[in-house]
């Protein structure tokens, strides 16, 4: 088994987003964007919290009406994670929210008018040390590349955002990072593999308008599993028709099954069949939802027989291997003498990985200190 992952990524500059690098060799940071009216800061900063709470490095905010923009003002002070705020077409929006401390903004610079409006945005973003994302969805792509392509292709996509990239290149700006999103799979992976030969720039990745919980996470794994096994990529955001909450959760195991960040527990789970000796669903099910909080990277494995149980087990933090009323329990793949009772899984492997969270967590504490 790979301990490590394989992948050797794209090599690319970094920008700092708040207090998050993006880029670079900084690990791979997983975004969500907030579905509540901005103007209702109380519910915008709740949904920011509980995002947080989950993991998520950066949040974008739709900053549509300068009644937002003031709205963002005081939900800026509320809140620790990295804002990105997302502005179409006003210029006079993200000067306001740039004054307000915006961490990120999400404009195209061709859509906000004259020479002069980009130039003001521009000058400050650099101004206030804040960087920008170009943001090209296959959706909406500018008239005349409509007229010329007749179809959204990764070709389209790739000069839109070249449009956009110039003129901040032109302007003598470079902390920017750039997203081509596409609902269609193949569209968005292959616009993204052209823009990743162009630009040395972060790419943020994303399938647009995924579809709901179960289509759009096997949706956005396919696709954004695809550029991040090649090592393109510097951050996501899985797009669902769904709790944000989820987009973050999805976002991380996409990364965690390529080895690229680990955060919480990878639970290694049989599928179950008629040899499993306790209900391994429901024990994995009850243990996923207990253990949410747990931010410690660990390989927990639940397998109901002996077949394979013993395998997995034997590489895993801690493993379980079904067995007949009493099932055996492994601890840093060392079988112990200790068996769990079958009808009382849950409790007993929550207290012994929680215990396990505990000593792994002192143990980084101490190495830190040490290399202090």
């Amino acid at each position: 088994m790979f301990k490590e992952s394989p992948i050797i990524r794209r090599k690319s500059r970094q920008i700092m987003v708040g207090n998050v690098p993006v880029g670079g060799d900084a690990p791979i940071s997983v975004q969500s964007m907030t579905n509540t009216l901005t103007t209702d800061v109380a519910a915008t900063v709740a949904q920011i919290k509980s995002l947080e709470a989950v993991g998520a490095d950066i949040v974008r905010v739709s900053i549509p009406t300068m009644d937002a923009a003031e709205a963002f003002k005081e939900i800026k002070k509320q809140v620790r994670v990295p804002l990105v705020t997302d502005i179409h077409f006003d210029y006079r929006i993200a000067l306001k929210v740039a004054e307000y401390g915006a961490d990120c903004l999400r404009i195209n610079p061709g859509n906000i008018g004259n020479v002069d409006r980009i130039r003001a945005v521009v000058d400050s973003a650099r101004d206030k040390n804040i960087p920008i994302r170009i943001g090209v969805n296959g959706g909406s792509l500018e008239k005349d590349i409509q007229a010329k392509y007749t179809e959204p292709t990764p070709e389209a996509l790739l000069e839109s955002a070249m449009r956009h990239v110039d003129i901040l290149d032109g302007l003598n700006f470079h902390d920017f990072k750039v997203s081509v999103k596409a609902s269609d799979v193949f569209l968005a992976v292959g616009a993204y593999r052209l823009l990743a030969r162009q630009i040395d720039n972060p790419l943020h990745l994303g399938i647009t308008e995924a579809g709901g919980l179960r289509s759009g996470s096997v949706k956005s794994s396919v696709g954004l599993g695809l550029l991040l096994s090649e090592g393109i990529g510097d951050t996501l955001r899985v797009s669902l028709a769904a709790d944000p909450v989820e987009e973050i959760k999805v976002g991380f195991d996409i990364l965690k099954s390529l080895k690229l960040r680990s955060r919480g527990i990878n639970f290694i789970a049989c599928p179950s069949c008629s040899r499993q000796e306790f209900d391994v669903i429901s024990t994995v099910n009850a243990l996923e939802e207990r253990l949410e909080d747990i931010v410690t990277p660990m390989d927990v494995s639940i397998i109901g027989c002996i077949v394979n149980g013993p395998g997995e087990a034997t590489v895993s933090d801690l493993g379980l291997t079904g067995s007949s009323k009493k099932s055996g329990f492994y601890l840093d793949g060392v079988r112990q003498k200790e068996r769990f009772d079958n009808d009382k899984l849950v409790e007993q492997l929550e207290e012994r990985i929680r215990a396990k969270a505990a000593k792994l967590d002192e143990s980084k504490k101490i190495s830190v200190k040490e290399i202090d």
